[in-house]
């Protein structure tokens, strides 16, 4: 139930590859994931009804999309089929028998785990891994493996409608990499405290005998990090951290980097990867090699062939000298941090940021401020008015025309559109040879980047 869900379309695609018979539902059927599912010839059906479980399935597994109201979720409870959540089917049917290794954070979890899984991958380990995004390496989020490791996203968002904790607290993690922690789903939290709690929980569960791979850039977590059981490393850009980087250069459009363990040169890095937030990342899985003793070789052939993920800083395309650039940013920080990236990457280009507020914490005014100061390193800022806006209360309603008003009111060329198709305008006409139009948002931004594409 809830089928095209990333996570649960991959958790389909998983069962199937073990001989399951599958089939799904869910109220919203489009490509990529109905193209997917259909090359799996994993049967969906459109729209929730009693009448998908006429079939008495043996089990269901029920996506966080659906409430104790759905039609199906009622006929569930009548016929008494068993069911489970999405990281309860994991843990059982991919997770079983294998050692966790955990990526958790606000930010960084999808490349973090990519460049993770793919290290493994180089390094003949045969891993297992579900990641929120398409890693490039593999054109693919999920694979089974049959190594004795299993690589997972750890989403703090909750988990079903009959638990609401998050997803991670199922996976028993053995090694946990924390990216950073900062107040975000303001749908299902109330507060900072209340995210830190969260995290508490997945520290707590780490094994004396694990691994707790810390930003130690990120104050809060260094604060935390201090209730592991096991041993804990930290890796970033201050000093007396264990993992930190060094001689850090940019040509021939790549990274050129040393990681330093304990002072000391470990291995030089090579990456098409840019910016510092990825820099970081990449040194998270340079202590990971060293706790798993892969070759330094194999490591650096690894890094330097990484090619990304699709939705992260995602080069679309160039026409007429005009670079279409995606990416998934939608928390201020990481609007932030992905716009300052791409300017230093592009530094002789005029940036255009275009930034759809999507993200149940960003249609809520809980972030109106922040945002006010995230989009400095661009030359043009253009904001839509956010979708599905009739779901929020109005009391809680981010505004986009403020955010314009604010971001000129500081010096920034700034533009407010009721509508796509008037942003899409502008953005042909402002647009000229030379640019960088960055496009941020978690959805499908009414498919603005293909129809810009054509258009130029």
């Amino acid at each position: 139930m809830g089928i095209c869900g990333t996570g649960m379309a991959s958790l389909a695609g998983m069962l199937k590859h073990q001989d399951f018979s599958i089939s799904g539902s869910d109220a919203n059927v489009y490509p990529p994931m109905s193209d997917f599912l259909a090359s799996l010839s994993i049967p969906v059906s459109e729209g929730y009804s009693p009448q998908n479980l006429h079939a008495n399935p043996d089990l269901v597994v029920v996506g966080n999309v659906i409430s104790r109201q759905n039609p199906e979720t009622v006929e569930l409870a009548a016929k008494g089929i068993p069911y489970i959540s999405m990281p309860q089917a994991l843990q059982h049917f991919a997770m079983k028998g294998k050692k966790p290794i955990v990526i958790a954070g606000t930010h960084g979890k999808t490349t973090t785990s990519s460049l993770a899984s793919w290290v493994l991958e180089s390094a003949g380990m045969d891993p297992g891994f579900m990641i929120g995004g398409i890693p490039k390496n593999f054109d693919q989020n999920f694979k089974l493996g049959h190594g004795p490791y299993f690589i997972i996203e750890g989403d703090e968002y909750d988990t079903a409608f009959f638990d609401k904790g998050p997803k991670f607290l199922h996976y028993a993690p053995w090694i946990t990499i924390l990216t950073s922690i900062e107040f975000d789903h303001a749908d299902i939290f109330r507060d900072l405290n209340h995210v830190i709690h969260v995290f508490h929980q997945l520290i707590d569960l780490i094994p004396p005998d694990g691994l707790l791979i810390a930003n130690g850039d990120d104050p809060i977590i260094k604060e935390e990090s201090r209730r592991a059981r096991c041993r804990v490393v930290m890796y970033g850009f201050r000093s007396g951290l264990d993992w930190q980087p060094s001689h850090i250069s940019f040509h021939d459009a790549r990274t050129h980097m040393t990681s330093l363990y304990q002072n000391k040169e470990y291995v030089p890095i090579s990456t098409p990867l840019y910016g510092e937030h990825n820099i970081s990342n990449l040194l998270s899985i340079v202590a990971l090699s060293e706790y798993l003793k892969i070759p330094l070789p194999t490591l650096y052939k690894a890094l330097d062939n990484f090619h990304g993920v699709k939705r992260r800083q995602e080069i679309l395309g160039e026409k007429r000298g005009i670079l279409v650039m995606d990416d998934f940013a939608h928390h201020p920080t990481a609007v932030e941090k992905t716009i300052s990236a791409v300017k230093q990457r592009y530094d002789s280009r005029r940036l255009i940021a275009v930034f759809e507020p999507r993200s149940n914490s960003s249609r809520r005014n809980i972030f109106q401020e922040k945002y006010g100061t995230a989009f400095d390193h661009a030359d043009i800022v253009m904001i839509p008015e956010p979708p599905m806006m009739d779901k929020i209360d109005p009391k809680e309603r981010f505004s986009s025309t403020k955010l314009v008003d604010d971001l000129i009111s500081r010096g920034i060329k700034a533009m407010y559109f009721p509508d796509t198709s008037r942003l899409l305008n502008e953005l042909l006409d402002q647009g000229q040879e030379g640019d960088i139009i960055l496009i941020m948002s978690n959805g499908s931004f009414d498919h603005l980047h293909q129809r810009l594409l054509e258009k130029l």
